[in-house]
């Protein structure tokens, strides 16, 4: 069991500080164009553990359309990098997966050798032709993979996770680094900037 007691802190913060790049219009949240300038306040406020997690045994849907078995796309012997969307979300959402695809460029030609990961949480709304919008919104690459699937799949890899709140609007952030099958997972609750969770994958870092 991961510390909490820094969550509803980070939820606040975030709320406040992300709420300038919100959109009106409900649909797929775009990267706002001042969003980063408000990265490094949020990066003040992370708290980081490590620790293992159990995966359930479900399948998701890639943005692809293809059904997959989370396991399979966790342990495919790369590097993983973690984290938990929706398309619509205006807040805590653009600033993660802009930070994913800051992550993706620092990687360069290593890139390749990573897989990121975002699964949403609202799966009824995020179909895959959606999801491949919200991924194109944000430049994805092939190794960068959106998930969606039923309800009952997406909320149990929620609280394999710990990041399950019963509510798509008391989302929080957080991403999930595990450098290798076999090690612990780094939990990062808050707004990690891209160089702090690419010093979480040491082997890319120090081959960039």
């Amino acid at each position: 069991m991961f510390p909490r007691t820094l969550i509803g802190l980070l939820a606040a913060a975030g709320a406040a500080l992300v709420a300038l790049c919100a959109r009106a219009d409900g649909g797929v949240a775009a990267p706002a164009e001042h969003a980063h300038h408000h990265l490094d306040a949020a990066q003040s406020v992370v708290a980081r553990a490590t620790g293992y997690y159990q995966i359930p045994a479900v399948d998701l849907v890639r943005e692809d359309g293809t059904q997959v078995a989370l396991s399979d796309e966790l342990n495919d012997g790369r590097p993983v990098v973690l984290a938990f969307i929706y398309t619509s979300c205006t807040t805590v959402c653009p600033l993660t997966s802009h930070t994913l695809s800051e992550l993706q460029a620092k990687l360069g030609t290593s890139r390749d050798r990573v897989h990121l990961m975002s699964i949403s949480i609202d799966p009824e709304q995020d179909t895959p032709a959606r999801l491949r919008e919200y991924a194109k919104t944000y430049g994805a690459g092939p190794e960068w993979h959106h998930y969606t699937g039923t309800l009952a799949a997406s909320q149990a890899a929620q609280r394999a996770f710990g990041v399950y709140r019963g509510n798509k609007m008391d989302h929080v952030p957080a991403v999930l680094v595990r450098a290798a099958p076999s090690v612990p997972w780094v939990r990062i609750d808050g707004f990690a900037s891209a160089d702090q969770l690419l010093a979480e994958l040491p082997d890319l870092h120090a081959a960039r």
